[in-house]
C-alpha cells in the first residue's frame, strides 16, 4: 500500500539508539534545539526517483541482506502514515496522524556512506512492515497509542533472542505534538547537510504528496542486538503489542533470504 508514497525516517528518536549503533559521530557537527531532539530525517523511498531511492524497498515476510558484504541489523520502530496540508506557499502545514504498525527499518553499517539514506536501501525486502494497521483516534495524550509498547526479537537456530529492549511508545524522545511540530519544521527547511539531505525538495520531486509515511525511530538494542548483525535463516520478529487486554496487537515475521 505504500508503494506510491513517499517514505521517511527519523534518526535518533530512542535514547542510546545511535550511540549503541556506532552513528552517532556521523552527527556531531548537526545542531540541535535540545539534547534529547531526534537529528533529522531521512528518505528511503521516493516514488518514481531514479536514485536507488526509486525501487520499492517494504516486504512483508521476507528481508533480503545485501550481496555485498555488509553488517545489517534489525532496526524495530512504529510506522505513522500522516496526511499532509500545504498552505499558499506550498508549504507543510499540518500532518495528521492517520494510523500506524510495526515496521522494520533495516539498516547497515556502512562505513564511508555520506548520508542516511545509503544505509538504508539497497534492494526489494530490504525493509519490513506488519500487514495490519491501527487507526489512530488521536494523535496526544489520551490516544489509543498510549498502551502500546514495541518488542522484536530474532530467531537463530531455533533460539528465540531479544534483539529490542521492551519499551513503551510513550519512551519516544519526541512523541505526539511535539513530534509533528518538529516533523513540520524539518519538512519544510532541513537542509543538505553532513549525514542529512534537503528533504522540501524531496517533497517537491514528488510533486507534494498528501500523505507520507514516517518510521519515528528504533528502540534500543538488548545484548544480543548490540552484539549480533543478521545472517542468511534468521527470522526477525517485530511486534507492537497493547498493554490493555483489549487491545490489538501488531506482529511483523521476516525470514532472511
Amino acid at each position: 500500500m505504500l508503494s506510491n508514497i513517499l517514505c521517511l525516517g527519523v534518526a535518533g528518536n530512542f535514547a542510546n539508539h545511535l550511540e549503541q549503533a556506532g552513528e552517532s559521530k556521523d552527527f556531531i557537527n548537526v545542531e540541535v534545539a535540545e539534547e534529547s531532539a531526534p537529528k533529522g530525517i531521512f528518505p528511503f523511498f521516493i516514488p518514481n526517483s531514479n536514485s536507488f531511492l526509486g525501487e520499492y524497498p517494504i516486504g512483508i515476510d521476507s528481508l533480503t541482506l545485501p550481496e555485498y558484504e555488509a553488517n545489517a541489523q534489525v532496526e524495530p520502530e512504529v510506522g505513522i502514515l500522516f496526511s499532509v496540508e500545504y498552505d499558499t506557499n506550498k508549504k507543510v502545514k499540518e500532518l495528521t496522524a492517520q494510523k500506524f504498525t510495526a515496521f522494520n527499518d533495516t539498516t547497515i553499517r556502512k562505513e564511508g556512506a555520506k548520508k542516511i539514506s545509503e544505509k538504508k536501501s539497497w534492494s526489494r525486502y530490504s525493509k519490513g512492515i506488519a500487514s495490519d494497521w491501527i487507526d489512530i483516534d488521536s494523535f496526544s495524550s489520551g490516544g489509543v497509542m498510549d498502551s502500546y509498547f514495541i518488542k522484536s526479537f530474532v530467531v537463530r537456530d531455533g533460539i528465540k533472542y531479544p534483539y529490542g529492549e521492551d519499551a513503551p511508545l510513550l519512551g519516544y524522545s519526541y512523541f505526539y505534538e511535539k513530534l509533528t511540530t518538529w516533523l513540520v519544521d524539518k519538512l519544510n527547511n532541513q537542509k543538505d547537510f553532513g549525514p542529512l539531505e534537503d528533504i522540501y525538495k524531496i517533497i517537491e520531486e514528488c510533486n507534494y504528496p498528501k500523505e507520507i509515511f514516517v518510521t519515528i525511530g528504533a528502540t534500543e538494542y538488548a545484548d544480543f542486538g548490540k552484539n549480533n548483525y543478521l545472517k542468511e535463516n534468521d527470522e526477525v520478529l517485530v511486534e507492537l503489542y497493547c498493554s490493555k487486554n483489549e487491545g490489538k496487537d501488531i506482529k511483523l515475521h521476516q525470514k532472511v533470504i
